[in-house]
């Protein structure tokens, strides 16, 4: 659309493709000078580029304000696209879900201890495969396997990037070419649709199913074992439960099965707990301590979930077993790299100090925190988050139910309380409802929720005073205007 004969820049008329300036123009401009100084020629030219290309679609299209070109305003587009290219993707949140160790929030958060540790470890060189008593080549297991033998009671241990990688390499490792026995009601799939029987052909094994998917016995097993058979496994159906009239083999029986066929038995707990969590009033989680004093010559379990670690894939067992596995070559491409090896030790040695744990280990320690405690911070924002979102939405403190999460326990249900934030006007209820979690998530600091009968729930468990309540409230003021 042509702009009439009177219009100008002054008189707040569109603006054409020739008032723009060359990039040249532009990065010479006296606030450029300070981008240049700060950032450099390539960013600084690179981003001027593409705001201009920009800026001239808008031209051309008749959309372009003529405020936008002027200096100022260009200068400021400028740096606003150079703060937005070098803003990271990865960014804190305050995870208000009620499910304590979210898969899609970066699962346990790490220890206060781990977190110094992994900053002085990569702030210079290490000993990763360096042996300091005898001046030669080290071997990067040897940093945290006798921790894990320690607290596990395995003869052996090694460590690879994550769960799903121990499964692999323990089965390529002890049954490539061969059959492995599994009870049908235990071919789990997990996220992102990783499935065991897809496991068993990317190693290479032969997956032989016993039983049906609620009833598996013991001579399933002991029938099914032929001279191809090379190892009998176990899987933990931690992310869903079968109840009703059902019926499964414990590791201890499946072990005395494979030991009188001199075959390996392994297990694969998922969630990896390394205490008994019914000592903090929780469910009770299968351990690897039980698992290996059951018989099973390899256990593999998460370092990221209820270990309270970083992602990794541990491994412990008998000597025989997992010096296999750790000497099969898959292992290299499998390994731990100095970064999560290095908040894995620090992990590992809290729980030296069980008696601390529940206080030291913030998995456990969201875990087991009081409802009361909950509810007294609740009644404590309410009046502030309330004043934020007024007139347009309600907010009350409420009686809510958290998970434990990433497939942990998934039946039991954690007394928590929180926020229960409604729309005062039922009409457009769901769409206010999401603009409000939108406003939420675009916070300097965002904030997740979850929307469930018709109310934005805040829960409050995994909102700490100490670290997260002051950024909370500083952001309501920011939220006051965002919000609709």
């Amino acid at each position: 659309m042509n702009a009439r004969p009177d219009e100008s820049v002054v008189h707040g008329s569109k603006a054409s493709a020739k008032d723009l300036p060359s990039v040249d123009r532009l990065i010479r401009s006296p606030a450029s000078a300070a981008l240049l100084a700060e950032h450099g020629h390539t960013l600084v030219a690179g981003e001027a580029r593409a705001l201009l290309d920009a800026l001239r679609a808008q031209a051309l299209a008749g959309e372009l304000p003529a405020a936008a070109v002027q200096p100022a305003a260009l200068d400021a587009a400028l740096r606003a696209r150079i703060e937005t290219r070098l803003a990271p993707r990865m960014r804190r949140v305050l995870n208000l879900t009620g499910t304590v160790i979210h898969t899609n929030l970066g699962r346990a958060l790490l220890a206060e201890p781990a977190l110094q540790h992994l900053l002085a470890m990569m702030a210079g060189p290490n000993n990763l495969e360096y042996d300091l008593a005898g001046g030669g080549r080290g071997d990067r297991d040897a940093i945290v396997e006798e921790l894990l033998c320690t607290i596990t009671g395995a003869q052996a241990a090694t460590v690879v990037n994550n769960n799903a990688a121990a499964v692999l390499l323990t089965i390529a490792a002890l049954a490539r070419g061969k059959e492995v026995i599994v009870s049908r009601g235990e071919l789990v799939e997990i996220g992102g649709a990783f499935r065991m029987p897809d496991v068993m052909a990317a190693a290479g094994a032969t997956l032989v199913e016993v039983g049906t998917t609620n009833r598996t016995h013991a001579h399933d097993y002991e029938r099914a074992i032929t001279e191809r058979t090379a190892l009998l496994m176990k899987v933990h159906t931690s992310n869903y439960a079968v109840q009703g009239f059902t019926s499964s083999v414990d590791e201890a029986e499946i072990a005395r099965i494979a030991h009188a066929q001199g075959l390996p038995m392994a297990t694969d707990l998922g969630s990896g707990a390394l205490v008994d969590l019914a000592a903090y009033g929780l469910p009770h989680e299968p351990l690897p301590q039980e698992k290996l004093a059951a018989g099973c010559d390899v256990v593999s379990f998460s370092g990221d979930k209820l270990l309270g670690g970083p992602q990794a894939g541990l491994i412990v067992g008998t000597k025989d077993a997992v010096g296999r596995i750790r000497k099969f070559p898959m292992k290299r491409a499998l390994r731990m790299s100095k970064l999560p090896l290095a908040a894995l030790e620090a992990t590992l040695r809290l729980y030296l100090r069980p008696e601390r744990l529940a206080q030291d280990l913030p998995a456990l320690r969201l875990l087991t925190r009081p409802e009361p405690q909950i509810r007294a911070l609740a009644q404590q924002l309410a009046p502030a988050v309330a004043q934020a979102l007024a007139p347009r939405f309600t907010v009350e403190v409420a009686a809510m139910q958290g998970q434990i999460g990433s497939g942990s326990l998934p039946v039991e249900r954690l007394p928590s309380a929180g926020l229960a934030i409604a729309p005062a006007q039922k009409k457009g209820a769901g769409r206010a409802l999401d603009e409000l979690a939108a406003a939420l998530r675009a916070l300097p600091l965002p904030v997740i929720g979850r929307i469930a009968d018709d109310r934005l729930l805040l829960d409050l468990r995994c909102l700490e005073e100490t670290r997260d309540v002051q950024p909370f409230l500083a952001q309501l003021t920011h939220l006051e205007a965002t919000t609709p």
